[in-house]
């Protein structure tokens, strides 16, 4: 029995703490006495289900006997009076056990409480890392590569400006939803691209960051059946099924179209081309949909050469419609010298660059230099390559543009 009932704290840990955390956030108003409560409640699950075994609902559970001992720890320290019976025991059949309702609910509040526009974009992620991920400050920190003191300290003052601010713990209204799922959105896939972007940091670690991002998404489709939601929960699948073949076997970036398609993940592709077909039958798509549907293309091109070009120009003609701004625009001048030849895409990247806004966005160099070595001006190509170096900062990255320069 002793061994069942710490085989089954071990799995409501890895799949129930999260959703008893954000329950008890909510009934105890604090982030630290809820984490705190947590402990606790497991601590009581640990003594307690060995001899009388693990409860019908364990979560329901292990909600209750946290919210006693907090509240029970609260009021010794309001009277200063030890407890007469510090080992007393939490008896389930007394306490008022949460519906799974609530628990769902709730994890949805503490998404969007972490990541509150009121929080600095630093903190939004921190927080979720932390109380909505359950990652470790110092695997959070390994991932950033920032030390431990800087994510704590963004996690501390990200709670104390929840408090302070008297942010709602609550799901925002009909009226507030698009900007504030926005938000949420876009902390999912800022943690998702500092996993995916190439680095010198841990692999492993920098893999775990796509891994929960693609979690948390998939947790928040779940609680919000949004299109937007499915279609950045696609893109994130489609962009993670070529992680394989990204790189080579010294850790040197691979382009798009020198992939070995054969390592793809058909699983996540299937998976992702479903998700992008459900939303954009919706008709209430927006980038990510659009985003997710362009990286579908590719991904059901057997070969670099068999990629529909003309659909993905239409595809951003869409997208630079639904959200304008210079990085779609440099990507569609990208997609354009695919179907219309390099001298066509490279007009429309000195055009973006003459306006102004990407002369320090190194991949706009890139581009530019790939597209000029095409056209064979070698001189001209060789100071973009040179601009997009001094640019970069990945060791991946540098050392592509350096073999490029090098080819020249």
């Amino acid at each position: 029995m002793r061994d069942v009932a710490r085989d089954a704290i071990e799995a409501v840990w890895r799949g129930e703490s999260r959703r008893v955390l954000a329950t008890l956030i909510r009934l105890l108003g604090d982030f630290d006495t809820a984490e705190d409560a947590l402990h606790e409640a497991f601590r009581a699950a640990l003594e307690q289900w060995p001899r009388e075994g693990v409860p019908a609902s364990p979560a329901a559970w292990l909600v209750s006997a946290g919210r006693y001992r907090a509240i029970d720890a609260i009021r010794r320290q309001r009277r200063f009076e030890p407890l007469e019976d510090p080992d007393a025991e939490v008896d389930p059949a007394s306490l008022d056990p949460a519906e799974p309702e609530l628990l769902e609910d709730d994890q949805l509040r503490l998404v969007f409480t972490c990541c509150h526009p009121a929080l600095a974009p630093d903190a939004q992620i921190a927080l979720t890392l932390r109380e909505v991920c359950g990652l470790a400050t110092e695997h959070i920190a390994r991932a950033f590569l920032v030390p431990v003191p800087t994510v704590a300290q963004r996690i501390v003052r990200a709670k104390a400006k929840i408090r302070d601010a008297r942010i709602p713990y609550e799901v925002p209204g009909a009226a507030e939803l698009p900007e504030r799922l926005a938000s949420v959105l876009r902390v999912i896939y800022l943690v998702f691209n500092e996993g995916y972007a190439a680095s010198d940091g841990e692999a492993l670690t920098r893999a775990d960051l796509c891994a929960e991002a693609i979690r948390l998404a998939r947790q928040l489709l779940r609680l919000l059946p949004e299109p937007e939601v499915a279609g950045l929960l696609a893109l994130m699948l489609l962009h993670e099924s070529r992680r394989a073949a990204r790189t080579d076997a010294a850790g040197d970036l691979v382009l798009l179209a020198d992939q070995d398609r054969s390592l793809w993940d058909a699983e996540r592709i299937a998976e992702g081309c479903r998700l992008v077909e459900t939303a954009l039958a919706s008709r209430r798509f927006g980038p990510y949909c659009l985003q997710a549907a362009i990286a579908a293309v590719h991904a059901e091109a057997a070969r670099a050469e068999d990629t529909d070009w003309p659909q993905i120009v239409g595809l951003y003609d869409v997208l630079r419609r639904v959200e304008p701004s210079p990085v779609v625009e440099l990507n569609r001048a990208v997609a354009l010298a695919m179907r219309d030849g390099p001298a066509a895409g490279l007009a429309e990247i000195d055009a973006l660059l003459a306006r102004g806004g990407l002369e320090h966005y190194h991949p706009a160099h890139v581009a530019r230099a790939e597209l000029l070595t095409r056209l064979g001006r070698t001189e001209d190509a060789r100071a973009a390559w040179q601009r997009a170096l001094a640019l970069t900062r990945q060791g991946p990255e540098r050392r592509h543009i350096e073999r490029r320069l090098a080819a020249l």
